[in-house]
């Protein structure tokens, strides 16, 4: 299942998505989006979780939860067009 995480704090960077999400199941991949231009995070990313199950347990678990000041916004990950 393919996460979007939004309102990151800036200072977060793939490896601590990574291990914030492995809490709660296996985790495929992390990743932080950055801006090409400046380097700096844009604040989200997206977690692939290695099952529907343990996607939905993290979305229960961390969908508000606080991270550096900041709730995080956890959901499935909408298809790219």
């Amino acid at each position: 299942m393919n996460l979007y995480v939004g309102n990151l704090p800036f200072s977060t960077n793939s490896d601590d998505l990574e291990q914030l999400f492995a809490e709660h199941g296996g985790v495929s991949s992390a990743q932080v989006i950055m801006d090409r231009e400046t380097g700096r995070s844009r604040g989200f990313g997206f977690v692939e979780m290695d099952n529907d199950d343990e996607g939905r347990a993290a979305i229960e678990a961390l969908d508000g939860h606080d991270v550096g000041g900041r709730n995080m916004k956890v959901n499935e990950a909408k298809p790219r067009r």
